[in-house]
């Protein structure tokens, strides 16, 4: 798997989360957009599987097809991953290294993962749950457990709020791993990427490009495609 550090010199690759429908689907592809997200979370508006089967899946080609789980069972997340021929798997939930180290196992050493990190207005969780992610040195996993990070606005929804979190607390940070940026990004603040001490491997945008939970203003995509290129 190729992963490339982030620096200020490369451009972040670009994802977009929550897709519902082949047209757009394809629409994107052809605009070159990095990373393709689905939700196979079922409490989700954006839940993938009311609107397209795993077979419909499969059949998109592209290397980017990323499936957002919550809580899910890690023997079910293999099974859509096979059967969706998803090529990440990201963790959007509360699961902890033992689980991530039984995931790894259990998937293609092909597909990575991408771990969430959600971030709230509490401090003190905020830094739990950082400094378990860091912290993860399996014992019983040979490969690295987690291909990415992804942080994101905390939500009980796990998601899909269109809020920015304070970024200012990834500058206080020494982030091991490439990482995606999330929650709320949009044209209002691509600007703000560049105060970033440590620049993101991509951004992870959904919410404040929809007309409605799923639908996508491609349009507006493809504008802000164009923003950030122009403001790298």
């Amino acid at each position: 798997m190729n992963l490339q550090p982030t620096t200020s010199n490369l451009l972040p690759q670009l994802k977009v989360c929550g897709l519902t429908k082949q047209d757009q689907i394809q629409e994107l592809i052809s605009t070159n957009v990095d990373f393709l997200g689905f939700i196979f979370y079922e409490k989700s508006p954006r839940y993938v599987l009311n609107h397209l089967s795993l077979e419909e899946l499969s059949s998109i080609d592209h290397q980017g097809k990323v499936g957002v789980f919550v809580n899910e069972e890690a023997d079910i997340i293999v099974k859509i991953v096979q059967s969706a021929d998803l090529n990440f798997v990201q963790l959007h939930g509360d699961e902890n290294n033992d689980f991530i180290a039984e995931l790894r196992q259990k998937l293609n050493p092909e597909v990575g993962i991408i771990k969430v990190i959600r971030i709230g207005n509490n401090a003190a969780e905020n830094k739990i749950n950082i400094t378990q992610a860091f912290n993860f040195q399996p014992t019983t996993c040979n490969l690295q457990p987690i291909t990415y990070y992804l942080f994101d606005t905390d939500s009980k929804a796990f998601g899909g709020t269109g809020q920015q979190f304070d970024w200012n607390i990834l500058n206080e940070l020494e982030i091991p791993l490439p990482y995606f940026l999330s929650g709320g990004i949009s044209e209002d603040n691509i600007c703000d990427v560049k105060t970033l001490k440590q620049q993101p491997f991509a951004l992870d945008i959904n919410s404040k490009f929809e007309t409605e939970p799923g639908n996508k203003n491609i349009d507006s995509i493809k504008k802000f495609k164009t923003l950030y290129q122009q403001n790298k």
